[in-house]
């Protein structure tokens, strides 16, 4: 069953029904639901979070997978990687998020994009946008991150752009050897080339991973590219 809408616009529906019927918002998403067809709120969340990409490719994600989601801009990879975030907590796992590119309102805007309540995961979530991040800086924060804590890294081709940092090559090994020691899920957001084509094929692919500095894509368990309405996810074989 599809909704008349995003998520999203309907929590808004149900806040503007809130107010001016003078009821709990509890009541009010109900009666919104009810409008989609489902008997209550929740029933229809579970369904709108099953029906995403990334309800549908998370089962698949194992502790220790490195996982790279590339698309050009504006075709959602950072929604995408951020909705995989919020289906780990979802399930009750923590994430984090290492941005070299966003600042923290930046982050929170874009899980209001997504239907996600930034208030809702609190205990669960961290955003960092230090200037600092690499592969040393993630491995330290995350020291005691629990099992099954998703870790996304906003993106792979800023992390040795400091000097002083390691060659890409070097961090990615070195985060590939940290997740599977501590059972974390490692997303990395990934740029696509210019010179991919859409009108040749209808999803970037490995060939197409922009890599100003050299790095062996092998080093990556999953990978999820993304271009329009199109989704293509493949392990490694």
């Amino acid at each position: 069953m599809k909704l008349s809408a995003p998520i999203y616009h309907l929590k808004r529906k149900a806040k503007r029904l809130s107010r001016e019927d003078g009821i709990p918002l509890h009541d009010a998403l109900d009666r919104i639901a009810a409008t989609e067809g489902f008997s209550a709120w929740s029933l229809l969340a579970a369904k709108a979070a099953a029906m995403t990409p990334a309800g549908k490719l998370f089962p698949h994600f194992q502790p220790g997978d490195l996982v790279l989601v590339g698309a050009r801009p504006g075709q959602g990879k950072t929604l995408m990687s951020l909705e995989l975030a919020v289906e780990a907590m979802r399930a009750g796992h923590h994430a984090a998020f290492f941005s070299l590119e966003y600042t923290e309102k930046d982050v929170v805007d874009r899980f209001r994009a997504i239907g996600a309540d930034p208030a809702q995961f609190r205990e669960l979530f961290e955003v960092d946008c230090s200037d600092a991040i690499s592969a040393d800086y993630v491995v330290k924060q995350m020291a005691v991150a629990p099992r099954g804590t998703v870790v996304v890294i906003d993106f792979l081709q800023l992390l040795d752009q400091r000097r002083e940092n390691p060659d890409l090559t070097v961090q990615v090994r070195a985060l590939k050897s940290f997740a599977r020691d501590k059972g974390l899920i490692v997303v990395f957001i990934s740029q696509i080339d210019r010179s991919y084509d859409p009108s040749t094929k209808p999803c970037p692919d490995l060939s197409d991973v922009r890599l100003p500095n050299p790095l062996d894509l092998n080093l990556f368990d999953k990978t999820c590219f993304l271009n329009k309405d199109e989704v293509q996810f493949r392990a490694a074989s």
